[in-house]
C-alpha cells in the first residue's frame, strides 16, 4: 500500500510539473537551437551543415533517448534517434538551388517535445544547361531527338526548348534532364537551344541559355501542283476546271493525303490519291484563293492560286420614289445594275424581280415596280439575273408614314382671366415629326415641332375677356401636304375674385340684444367660391362655406353684448383670394331693459319725493307743537 501511494504521488507530480521522470529522475528541455553553416546565404556547390543543438537539464546519470527531426518547408527531410547529448548534424554536400527553403529542428524526449526557430537557407547559382541532338542534317519531316541536361541539379525542373529563338515546347520532370522529339517542316538552317527553371515553392529560379546546336534541313523533292482553267480572263458563269496533284512522288512514300479547298470551303479530298479534280461555276463574290495541300506524315506541301473573276454585272441597287411615302399612297421602286460586262451582255439581258414575289407592286418596265404603299412596314429586295447568275440587292425597308389626325385642343390646367395659361394641341395618330400651329381668329400665333413621342405641343397665352377663349384653334401637319384644323377651344374661364363687400342686416343702428344679425359677403368672380368669416382677435374662422353663388351669409341668431366686434370675410376661387374691409358691430341694450331702467329711476324719484314731504311735515308738526306748548305755558 505504501509503495502504491508513493508511485501515485510521483505520477501526479510528473503531470503537474514541467519535468519528466526517467528511472525516478527528472529532466527538462530548456532550448533547441538550429544553425546553418557556413551561412544562410551560399552559392551552389557549397557544403552546408545544419546543426541542431538540444539543451537538456537532467537530475542523475540517466541516459535519455532523443528523437531529432529536420523539417524543410514543413516537410520531414531527416529523422534520427540518439542517446548522446551531441549535436545533430544534417549535411547538404554541394548544395543546389533546390535545397533553398525554411528549415526547422524538433527534438522529442519521451512525451516532451520542443522545436527550434525557423531558419531560411538560400542557395544561388544554377549550372549551364547542355543541349544534345542525335542528328545535325535531316530531310524535311525527319524526326530529331533533343536532350537538355541540367548538370548536378535536382528537384522539380521545367525544361524549355527554343527553335530560332522562339519557344516551341516545354517539359516538366523531377530529374535533371528532359528529352523531346522534333520535326522540321521548313527547309534551311535552324538553331536550337534550351533552358530550365527550378521550382522551389513559392519561388522559381531560371538558368541561363544552353549552347546553340545547328540543324540543317534539306527539302523533300515532292511538291503539290494546282492548275485552274481557263487560264485567261474569267467571267462570272464560266466553268472552272481545277486540278490538285502530286509531283515527284516516290514509290516508297508513306501514306499521304490531298486536300483541295477554296477559302473556308473544302472542295475535295483523298487518301493515297495522286490527283483531285473539281468543276465549278465562277462567281465574283466567292473567295478567289484556291489551295492544294499535300500531307505526308509531318510534311506539308501547299500550292495556292488567287483567281480573279470579272463581274458580268454588279449587284443591283434598289431605290424608292418618293423618299417619304404615306399609307396607300402611290410609290415606285426602281432596280438598277450600275456596271455590266458589255463584251458579254447588254443592259436588256439583265432581268429584275422583287423578292418576296407576293409583293403588291406591279412591274412597269425592266426594273420598275409601282403600286400603293401598305399600311405596315415591309422589306423589299431586288433580284437581278443574267446567264444563270443571280444577284440580290440590300433589303429596302419601307415604313409608310401615317397621316396626322385632326388634333384635339384643350387647356392644360385652368384658364384664368388676365393670367398666362397653357393650351395643349394633340393628334391621336400621325408619323413624327408633327408641326403644331396655334391660331386665334384664324391668325397663326406660334408653331412648335414635335419629334419625339414623349413631347407635347404646348402654347402659353393670356386673355383679358372670357369670350376670347373660343377664338383659339390649332393645326397639326406632318410632311404630308395637308394638315388638320381642330375645333374651337371650349373651356371654362376663371375670373379672379374682386370687390368683396360685407352687408349688415338689420342696419347697424338697429342691433339690439336678443335680436339677430345677418352678415352678407358678396364678390365678383367665377364660382365655386369658398367663403370664410372671421372676427378680429380669433385665428380660426367662424364658418367656412363653398358656394356656386357669388355671395354667402353668416347668421348670428341671438345677439348679446359679447357679439360686438369687428367682422370680415375672405373669399377663394381657383384664381386668387380676397378679403373684405372690417365691419364694426355694436350691440345695444334691449328696449325692455331701457323701460325697466326708466321705471326704476321714476320709482326712485317718487320715493325720494315722498320721503322729503314726510320729512318736511314731520319737522313742521314739531315746530307747531312747541309753539302751542309755549303758549300754554305763558297762559299759566
Amino acid at each position: 500500500m505504501t509503495i502504491l501511494l508513493l508511485l501515485t504521488s510521483t505520477l501526479l507530480s510528473s503531470y503537474f510539473h514541467p519535468w519528466g521522470v526517467v528511472n525516478a529522475q527528472s529532466f527538462t528541455i530548456r532550448n533547441i537551437t538550429l544553425s546553418i553553416e557556413p551561412s544562410t546565404d551560399v552559392t551552389r556547390d557549397t557544403n552546408v551543415t545544419l546543426r541542431c543543438q538540444a539543451l537538456v537539464s537532467i537530475s542523475g546519470q540517466a541516459v535519455l533517448s532523443r528523437e531529432y527531426t529536420i523539417y524543410k518547408d514543413s516537410n520531414v527531410v531527416y529523422t534520427k534517434t540518439s542517446s548522446t547529448p551531441e549535436d545533430l548534424l544534417y549535411l547538404l554536400p554541394e548544395a543546389r538551388v533546390f535545397n533553398t527553403g525554411k528549415y526547422k529542428c524538433t527534438v522529442k524526449i519521451e512525451s516532451r517535445e520542443m522545436s527550434s526557430d525557423v531558419k531560411k537557407l538560400t542557395v544561388t547559382g544554377l549550372s549551364k544547361p547542355v543541349l544534345h541532338l542525335n542528328k545535325g542534317v535531316v530531310i524535311e519531316g525527319e524526326e530529331v531527338t533533343a536532350r537538355c541536361t541540367a548538370p548536378g541539379e535536382t528537384g522539380s525542373i521545367f525544361f524549355y526548348f527554343f527553335k530560332d529563338s522562339k519557344e516551341f515546347q516545354d517539359k516538366h520532370t523531377s530529374s535533371n534532364q528532359a528529352e523531346i522529339k522534333l520535326h522540321f517542316s521548313s527547309v534551311g538552317v535552324h538553331k536550337i537551344h534550351c533552358s530550365y527553371t527550378v521550382l522551389v515553392t513559392p519561388e522559381s529560379f531560371k538558368s541561363e541559355d544552353s549552347n546553340n546546336v545547328t540543324v540543317s534541313v534539306k527539302e523533300l523533292p515532292i511538291t503539290a501542283v494546282l492548275e485552274i482553267g481557263p487560264q485567261y480572263k474569267i467571267y462570272e458563269g464560266d466553268q472552272l476546271d481545277i486540278s490538285c496533284s502530286i509531283s515527284n512522288l516516290l514509290h516508297n512514300s508513306e501514306s499521304f493525303h490531298l486536300y483541295l479547298s477554296q477559302g473556308d470551303s473544302l472542295l475535295s479530298s483523298g487518301n493515297k490519291t495522286t490527283t483531285l479534280k473539281h468543276v465549278m461555276v465562277a462567281k465574283a463574290i466567292d473567295p478567289g484563293e484556291f489551295e492544294c495541300k499535300l500531307e505526308i506524315g509531318n510534311i506539308v506541301k501547299v500550292a495556292t492560286k488567287i483567281l480573279s473573276v470579272t463581274e458580268l454585272f454588279s449587284a443591283p441597287t434598289i431605290t424608292i420614289s418618293p423618299a417619304e411615302v404615306f399609307q396607300r399612297e402611290i410609290m415606285k421602286i426602281t432596280c438598277r445594275c450600275e456596271r455590266y460586262a458589255s463584251e458579254r451582255l447588254t443592259k436588256e439581258d439583265v432581268t429584275y424581280t422583287l423578292d418576296p414575289p407576293q409583293s403588291s407592286l406591279n412591274p412597269g418596265g425592266n426594273g420598275v415596280f409601282s403600286g400603293r404603299a401598305l399600311h405596315f412596314e415591309f422589306n423589299y429586295t431586288c433580284v437581278a439575273e443574267a446567264k444563270g447568275i443571280k444577284k440580290h440587292s440590300e433589303a429596302l425597308t419601307v415604313r409608310p408614314k401615317v397621316y396626322v389626325s385632326v388634333p384635339r385642343i384643350s387647356v392644360d390646367g385652368r384658364a384664368v382671366l388676365g393670367k398666362p395659361f397653357k393650351i395643349l394641341c394633340q393628334s391621336d395618330i400621325g408619323s413624327l415629326p408633327i408641326n403644331y400651329t396655334l391660331f386665334k381668329d384664324y391668325k397663326p400665333l406660334s408653331t412648335t415641332s414635335i419629334k419625339l413621342s414623349s413631347q407635347q405641343a404646348i402654347f402659353t397665352v393670356t386673355i383679358t375677356k372670357p369670350e376670347e377663349i373660343n377664338k383659339f384653334m390649332c393645326e397639326a401637319k406632318n410632311s404630308h401636304r395637308e394638315g388638320g384644323l381642330s375645333k374651337n377651344l371650349i373651356t371654362a374661364v376663371i375670373e379672379p375674385l374682386s370687390d368683396p363687400t360685407v352687408t349688415v342686416l338689420p342696419s347697424l343702428e338697429n342691433l339690439y340684444e336678443g335680436g339677430y344679425l345677418d352678415l352678407l359677403c358678396s364678390i365678383r368672380g367665377t364660382p365655386p367660391v369658398t367663403f370664410k368669416w372671421y372676427r378680429e382677435g380669433r385665428e380660426q374662422p367662424l364658418s367656412t362655406t363653398t358656394s356656386n353663388q357669388n355671395y354667402t351669409k353668416h347668421n348670428i341668431p341671438l345677439l348679446s353684448k359679447e357679439s360686438s366686434g369687428r367682422y370680415y370675410c375672405e373669399a377663394f376661387n381657383h384664381a386668387n383670394n380676397v378679403r373684405s374691409d372690417n365691419v364694426d358691430i355694436v350691440v345695444q341694450l334691449a328696449q325692455w331693459k331701457k323701460g325697466v331702467i326708466v321705471g326704476f329711476c321714476l320709482l326712485v324719484v317718487s320715493v325720494l319725493v315722498v320721503l322729503c314731504v314726510l320729512c318736511f311735515r314731520s319737522k313742521r308738526g314739531k315746530r307747531e307743537a312747541a309753539a302751542e306748548l309755549s303758549v300754554r305755558s305763558a297762559s299759566l
